[in-house]
């Protein structure tokens, strides 16, 4: 069952955003007077965008001996190490990290992906054996999409550049999974007739073969060593990492900074390791909500930042949605995107590199694991089956699917089967088993897609030390009971940061920019020990408050692009707050209020 989701609406009020165009692949034969083509044979077409009047080619590659073409987006850590396995000198290498990867497949072909350490989406044209291969990275840091049917399949690193090659015709699993996670998980959009390709595959055509190179996968070693021991290995690891993703030395750099365990710990890191300035970034929301400046304000004078304090107001939530929501692939109903992007807008007045400690949650065992917990043991008495309780779990719709779709989409989506399925009754323990949906699904699907295309709209790089692929493998190697036991959570990631040894030499030491602590303790007791509060964004307020117009606007609209599928009735009482008992009416109206927006924005692309 096919909807369109534009069939007879109106045009919406949102003013058309423009964002920068990105390159694209067309697999087929496809006009060749087509604007912007770079590069083409028979089978293949390779569209860049041009910067005046040239082609912006460094996104393309072609390999030493000219059998590989190369097109796409990567940064690679290990840079230096490649080239000494190729046999080339580093500093006399001129090209790019994407001709670098089209000179190791022109030497190892498909090999060369088990040495690639960075993030990455490419696509790799084979001129000898007329294969192409679509590559993402391990954890999905960089995204790339294609389309489904038709003589030509279109391919591209971002969902909205496909818009031109196909329908509108709306998933309505994904739209399921949508309400219920407040993103798309899994390989399936929004849109009908495009899908994404997962993190660590590769997918052939004309074979269509899909190949997992890299696999996320429970391997618990040294479960006779104490908490201490993997603390250290943690901490040897997380120096190295974080070290590899600062920008040059004399640069400064910058960090968002919300005062949590997470990004302290990145924050002090950096302070440590960097020479040049560093930049700390924190957000509040007005005088009438709480916020957590207290505690990053602490960590910022004690690692010696240059702090910058952002304050997010109610008119500005609103009214940047809209652009918000054109920056992303498929929608994104976390109350955070809006902070994202204007805090992202504020750090590039100083810096083009910021980091940030996504990650520490679905690595280490944050505290959103705990009801999956104690439903597992007390299941049998709530009568909770473990993939209900995981989707009740993440507070949006799923409880309302019944009563908010309407009668023929609920049929539709009823009984489909849902991604989480094979992880979640896997044989692994049952804690890696959720930190393994959480790094796979709201990793891949929702935190670094948003991080990605959120800094990059701001003109900056975002970089995720946590979710390192060798972190998240390390993540996988501790025993369970060290990550979250009981009410102690992120147990490890705390032993590394107080106790953890460095792997730092007597001469490095001495040059650390942060004074006063030892090298092991770089967090003052008060941000390590604190309990875990998360980054509240007020919408339960602004919805009550200061959005309660604009949103019956925008939902209750018989034009609405969400009428065809979503029953009124439910909206409208959560914008009255009635039976609001847990106080989860604002976040389910503003992920109702995103994928209006998002569907209102993607008209105005497909016009």
């Amino acid at each position: 069952m096919l909807f369109d989701a534009f069939k007879n609406r109106k045009s919406p009020k949102i003013k058309f955003i423009k964002t920068n165009p990105t390159w694209r692949v067309a697999w087929g034969k496809i006009n060749p007077n087509y604007e912007d083509i770079a590069w083409r044979d028979e089978k293949i077409s390779v569209i860049l965008p041009r910067t005046t009047s040239e082609f912006s080619t460094e996104k393309l590659a072609i390999s030493s001996r000219g059998r590989f073409v190369v097109v796409g987006d990567v940064w690679l850590t290990n840079r230096v190490q490649l080239l000494q396995k190729l046999g080339i000198e580093p500093d006399s290498f001129q090209g790019n990290y994407l001709q670098l990867v089209a000179n190791l497949w022109e030497r190892w072909g498909n090999e060369s992906l088990s040495q690639l350490v960075g993030m990455f989406a490419l696509v790799v044209w084979d001129r000898e054996k007329q294969v192409l291969r679509l590559v993402r990275d391990r954890i999905g840091v960089r995204t790339l999409y294609y389309t489904t049917t038709g003589s030509v399949r279109w391919i591209a690193p971002q969902l909205r550049t496909l818009a031109p090659h196909r329908s509108s015709d709306l998933d309505l699993m994904a739209l399921r999974d949508y309400l219920c996670c407040a993103f798309v998980p899994g390989e399936r959009t929004l849109w009908e007739q495009v899908r994404e390709l997962r993190p660590g595959t590769v997918l052939e055509f004309p074979d269509r073969q899909v190949t997992a190179y890299w696999q996320l996968q429970e391997q618990i070693t040294a479960i006779d060593q104490p908490l201490a021991w993997h603390g250290d290995r943690l901490r040897e690891l997380l120096d190295q990492v974080v070290q590899e993703y600062l920008p040059p030395a004399n640069e400064p750099v910058g960090v968002f900074l919300s005062g949590g365990l997470d990004s302290s710990s990145i924050t002090a890191l950096v302070a440590k390791f960097h020479k040049a300035p560093v930049h700390t970034f924190s957000i509040h929301f007005g005088s009438e909500c709480p916020n957590e400046l207290e505690f990053s304000s602490l960590v910022a004078s004690h690692c010696q930042t240059q702090h910058h304090i952002l304050e997010i107001t109610f008119k500005d939530m609103w009214s940047r949605l809209p652009e918000t929501m054109a920056y992303l692939d498929d929608p994104i109903g976390d109350p955070l995107t809006v902070p994202n992007l204007l805090l992202g807008r504020l750090a590039r007045e100083s810096v083009e590199v910021v980091l940030n400690g996504e990650g520490g949650d679905p690595c280490f065992g944050g505290p959103k694991n705990q009801p999956m917990l104690i439903n597992s043991l007390y299941g049998s008495v709530t009568n909770q089956d473990a993939l209900q309780a995981y989707l009740i779990s993440f507070q949006k719709c799923a409880v309302d699917l019944p009563q908010l779709l309407k009668p023929e989409v609920w049929t539709a989506v009823q009984t489909a089967p849902w991604v989480f399925a094979e992880d979640l009754y896997s044989q692994a323990s049952y804690l890696n088993r959720l930190m393994a949906m959480n790094i796979k699904f709201k990793g891949a699907d929702q935190i670094l897609t948003k991080v990605s295309n959120l800094t990059q709209a701001a003109l900056l790089q975002g970089r995720s030390p946590l979710f390192d692929q060798r972190v998240v493998d390390l993540s996988m190697e501790i025993p369970p009971e060290y990550k979250l036991s009981g009410v102690e959570e992120k147990a490890v990631l705390k032993q590394a940061i107080t106790y953890g040894t460095s792997s730092l030499g007597d001469a490095a030491r001495s040059l650390l920019p942060c004074k006063g602590t030892t090298i092991a303790n770089i967090l003052p007791d008060k941000i390590i020990h604190r309990p875990k509060s998360g980054m509240m964004v007020p919408v339960q307020l602004g919805f009550r408050k200061y959005w309660q117009q604009e949103a019956r606007d925008l939902l209750l609209n018989q034009n609405a692009c969400i009428a065809p599928y979503l029953n009124q009735l439910p909206i409208r009482n959560w914008l009255n707050y009635q039976g609001d008992t847990w106080s989860r009416y604002g976040v389910k109206l503003w992920l109702l209020a995103s994928l209006e927006i998002w569907l209102q924005v993607n008209q105005k692309v497909q016009q």
